[in-house]
């Protein structure tokens, strides 16, 4: 039998908003009375719960300001690579045939292979949606950009690629286009997304890092010799571009089958105004 034990006199239970918590001594102060006074302290800006809180709101915000997305490509690549630079040229010819296809072409929103698809998906009157992140070194959209987020948090940024993109296409990058990269193998890979499919766009840059994924990753039993199908490296913007349409063809997102059921792309206008009433 449990001991007879009666709490402590001296510790009375208290309500402190949803919480029952067990003190030794009375409220100094409620929370009405901390939001009303003059001269608190703001150190409550820097700490989780607030977090919390702004980073729903980036959710909000980007469910909010993509929901009338069209069918649409995400391009990754550096943010190092300057105009002129025939990887950037390539880049503006990405976005200019994606947008031949029908496809919104969305980028993160910074300079060089970023800026590059943004630019050819604007020059031919295409929908260019770039999604920022607060970087110290990037601090903003490109020009090219016809509908932006900035993002102060990577995972929200991210979400947001996930969940408005029906494809990824990786032009050459460094950390941040590899991140990038792995986390759309793994969601395809375990299933926690549609099979979409992936390009990577440059066999000579690309070239050891898949030599050494098939290599080691594959040879030694890391994944399955099937896995190795899950991405298409190629030289071709075209081919690229017809990689994705074809696959497309045969799949059963509710989103690509309703675009296919439409006859012309949605106008850049219509999707703006609609982002804008929100």
């Amino acid at each position: 039998m449990a001991p007879n034990i009666t709490p402590d006199p001296d510790k009375a239970r208290m309500l402190r908003g949803p919480m029952l918590l067990r003190t030794d001594g009375a409220k100094k102060s409620t929370y009405d009375q901390r939001l009303l006074e003059l001269g608190s302290d703001h150190d409550w800006l820097h700490a989780d719960p607030w977090r919390i809180l702004r980073i729903q709101g980036e959710f909000v915000s980007g469910f909010d300001a993509l929901a009338s997305m069209p069918k649409a490509v995400t391009v990754f690549g550096s943010a190092r690579i300057p105009e002129g630079h025939p990887w950037y040229q390539q880049g503006c010819d990405l976005g200019k045939a994606l947008v031949a296809a029908d496809y919104a072409v969305i980028t993160g929103g910074g300079p060089g292979l970023m800026e590059a698809p943004n630019r050819g998906a604007h020059e031919s009157d295409g929908l260019s949606v770039g999604l920022g992140i607060e970087l110290p070194h990037e601090q903003h959209l490109n020009k090219w950009v016809d509908l932006g987020l900035n993002f102060r948090y990577f995972f929200a940024r991210k979400t947001m690629f996930l969940k408005y993109s029906q494809a990824f296409i990786c032009l050459p990058g460094g950390f941040g286009t590899l991140d990038e990269l792995f986390e759309v193998l793994c969601m395809v890979q375990t299933g926690k997304v549609t099979n979409y499919p992936i390009v990577l766009l440059g066999t000579e840059f690309w070239g050891g890092l898949i030599d050494w994924i098939r290599e080691r990753l594959a040879a030694e039993g890391l994944i399955s010799p099937q896995d190795m199908d899950l991405f298409l490296v190629t030289d071709s913007v075209e081919e690229a571009v017809q990689h994705i349409v074809d696959a497309h063809g045969v799949m059963t997102d509710e989103r690509l089958a309703n675009a296919t059921q439409v006859d012309e792309y949605t106008p850049v206008h219509e999707v703006l105004e609609q982002a804008d009433r929100r």
